[in-house]
């Protein structure tokens, strides 16, 4: 059996130190280690989305990354999405518009187009489906994934929810 490695990374915005078989993907790292399952399981061949997370503000397929080529990097999944017990734009316009129907894939479509607002607060709808082609939804035929993504870009934070009132 493999000797565990032990690595020092960012998760979500908190310095977290991790031993891990050195085979594990960061998929496996993030669900079965560091207990973060807002992550899916999906294909496991780098086709679906379903694993997606951020790995220095990049989109990356976790099933497809080694855990060991992690260490130093920072790595935000789904649950990094929330600040100060707030939820992102993203997350509340994907469950104001319909976005999310069984959600399996609504954790990789979220940190994609997280990525793609700050890379380009204002993408045109073109853009949002080129950025989130890669992800893969057998439910909502995708028209409610844009228009959430549309609506998270004029979508800011009021001050009462930054106090944690709505």
């Amino acid at each position: 059996m493999p000797q565990n490695v032990q690595l020092a990374l960012l998760v979500n915005g908190e310095p977290t130190e991790v031993a891990f078989a050195p085979y594990k993907t960061l998929l496996e790292v993030l669900r079965e280690d560091l207990n973060l399952c807002g992550t899916k399981h999906g294909c496991e061949l780098g086709e679906c989305g379903a694993c997606a997370v951020l790995v220095d503000g990049q989109p990356v397929l976790s099933c497809l990354v080694l855990g060991v080529d992690c260490g130093g990097r920072e790595v935000t999944t789904v649950e990094g999405l929330v600040t100060d017990g707030r939820l992102d734009p993203l997350q509340e316009t994907f469950a104001d518009l319909g976005a999310a129907q069984c959600g399996y894939c609504t954790p990789g479509f979220l940190v994609t187009a997280r990525a793609l607002l700050d890379d380009n607060p204002n993408p045109t709808r073109d853009e949002i489906k080129d950025a989130l082609s890669g992800c893969l939804c057998r439910c909502t035929g995708y028209q409610q994934i844009f228009e959430a993504v549309e609506a998270a870009m004029t979508r800011t934070v009021s001050p009462a929810a930054s106090e944690g009132v709505r």
